[in-house]
């Protein structure tokens, strides 16, 4: 058994904390004025265990000195079981992800290394805490303190992979969506709302995660939505599983339906267009966020280029 103890004097008087391991399990113990209160912090994991002790720590302290009820709070586990049954419209491979997440992360395994695995792993723990919290499972959500974001994905296509698309992805209607895509720049959300009366001369008013906004398209984007009819009305799911299933059967590797509008970014940028306009195209909220997605690819590409 490992087991880590920490005495310190303060206005309270002295309190010991021990925080141990036991059968694979952390947990915790606090002592004050001869009485002792011992706490599982549900984790394998000690850096996670070592994160969660302060707050479980003043908890307990409470508790022992009176200044706060014993609370009903649920172990996480019981927590992330209530959390996965609770949303029965939640898309079926979210659950999927959330129930890998949580159960992995149960059964003491430590977070991924990988910055972007660990990034959704941290999410997906953080949201659970969070539900608990709104439906008054838990009195204090014991969120980790690690990196939400990850590492930007830097994937984007070759001309070769462009022209391959477009000539042999899907059907007509799937295709004219896939090239429609990466001649806007826009969301897959954006284009899958898009109504008739949406459709201007020369631009389209789309509705995506940053609001209403208009875009000015190219002729060959004016041309292929022209002549669309019906306009897509696809699922979310549908165009992600969609499009993996085709670049695999076209043997184009680690690709995305989101790396069409990265390559029409960096494309356009190559071209000689500011990163003022294109983040005014794409939509997003400031220009440090296009700054933030496209500036490693443009390091890549100075440092690909030789003389």
């Amino acid at each position: 058994m490992t087991s880590v103890s920490v005495a310190k004097v303060g206005q309270m008087g002295f309190i010991m904390a021990t925080l141990y391991q036991n059968k694979g399990h952390w947990l915790l113990t606090v002592h004050h004025k001869g009485r002792r209160l011992t706490k599982s912090l549900g984790t394998k994991d000690k850096k996670v265990a070592k994160q969660l002790k302060p707050y479980v720590e003043s908890e307990l302290l409470l508790e022992l000195t009176g200044l706060k009820k014993a609370t009903s709070q649920v172990a996480f586990p019981v927590l992330t079981d209530k959390f996965l049954k609770a949303d029965k419209k939640r898309a079926k491979k979210t659950q999927e992800l959330y129930e890998y997440v949580l159960r992995t992360y149960n059964s003491g395994k430590p977070l991924p290394l990988n910055p972007n695995s660990r990034a959704i792993f941290v999410r997906t723990i953080n949201a659970c805490w969070n539900w608990g919290l709104k439906q008054g499972l838990v009195s204090e959500a014991h969120k980790l303190n690690d990196d939400t974001k990850g590492e930007p994905r830097q994937r984007v296509f070759t001309k070769p992979e462009l022209d391959l698309m477009f000539k042999k992805v899907g059907n007509g209607h799937f295709n004219a969506f896939v090239r429609f895509a990466y001649f806007t720049g826009a969301r897959s959300g954006e284009i899958r709302n898009i109504q008739p009366e949406n459709i201007t001369d020369g631009s389209l008013i789309v509705f995506g995660k940053t609001g209403r906004r208009i875009i000015k398209i190219s002729t060959q984007a004016s041309t292929i939505i022209t002549n669309q009819s019906p306009l897509w009305s696809y699922s979310k799911d549908y165009v992600c599983h969609h499009f993996k299933k085709e670049v695999r059967r076209l043997k184009i590797k680690d690709a995305r339906f989101h790396d069409l509008r990265r390559t029409f970014g960096l494309n356009l940028i190559k071209q000689g267009m500011s990163i003022y306009k294109v983040s005014k195209l794409l939509g997003h909220k400031s220009v440090k966020t296009t700054e933030q997605h496209y500036a490693p690819l443009l390091t890549s590409e100075i440092e690909d280029f030789e003389l």
